[in-house]
């Protein structure tokens, strides 16, 4: 049985079938969920933290510096990505809309962010992967002195439309963090940022990974059973 995160799945379609097959989870993302990070050797991606809340095997295969495709030889994927911070990654727009550029000299065409999210969960799909969309996870919340939780970023309303559209799920992995994060508090989760407002420490990117397990868990999906004894002694507010 396949999953793709973009960040969510959808398992309700799996059923009993489900239980019998042999379950992989595969983790799509940028440096938040890398291994290591920004690179910077005090930053680590959520990604890596996620196999010891499972009892499947996870393969993280998060990529710093710009969104990654996703494998194509699946059982569960989970892409997960954050904003473009590039010139051109996507076009401006939530459909049909494109842009043309040049890339190395080859002309290109570039789609919505949305279309790309659509495009990448059909390809899995088509190899039998059920997929997962989650939203970017934020920045450091209280990076001002006092706790911000931003409105809704348009990229998470985007992944939020794109599971709909595909019948898959949606984990609102932004608005967990923000949960998490509210009540662990100024001092702490400063300490989870040492070197800028995105890149978590090892320890802020555990409880990323838990912050999202736990929206895993409030869906009832599927996967949820999966989920082993630590993961299901993560508590907060179902979203």
């Amino acid at each position: 049985m396949h999953f793709f995160l973009a960040p969510a799945t959808a398992l309700s379609l799996l059923g009993a079938s489900l239980v019998k097959a042999s379950v992989t989870v595969y983790l799509c993302g940028d440096s938040t969920m890398a291994l290591g990070g920004a690179g910077d050797g005090d930053t680590d991606g959520w990604g890596q933290y996620l196999a010891q809340y499972i009892t499947r095997p996870v393969v993280n295969d998060g990529s710093s510096g710009i969104l990654v495709s996703a494998s194509t030889a699946l059982n569960i994927l989970l892409f997960s990505h954050r904003r473009p911070q590039l010139p051109l990654l996507y076009s401006p727009g939530a459909g049909s809309q494109t842009c043309s550029t040049v890339y190395d000299g080859v002309a290109e065409t570039v789609l919505t962010y949305p279309a790309y999210q659509i495009n990448a969960a059909n390809l899995m799909i088509a190899k039998g992967a059920h997929v997962i969309l989650s939203s970017p996870t934020p920045d450091n919340p209280w990076e001002t002195g006092v706790f911000v939780e931003g409105a809704e970023s348009r990229f998470t309303t985007y992944s939020r439309t794109s599971a709909a559209s595909l019948g898959q799920l949606f984990i609102n992995h932004e608005l967990y963090t923000y949960q998490f994060f509210q009540t662990a508090g100024l001092a702490t989760v400063t300490s989870y940022y040492p070197n800028d407002h995105t890149h978590t420490s090892p320890a802020g990117a555990n409880v990323v990974a838990q912050a999202f397990v736990r929206g895993l868990v409030c869906t009832g999906s599927t996967l949820a059973g999966y989920v082993n004894h630590l993961g299901l002694a993560i508590t907060g507010t179902c979203n």
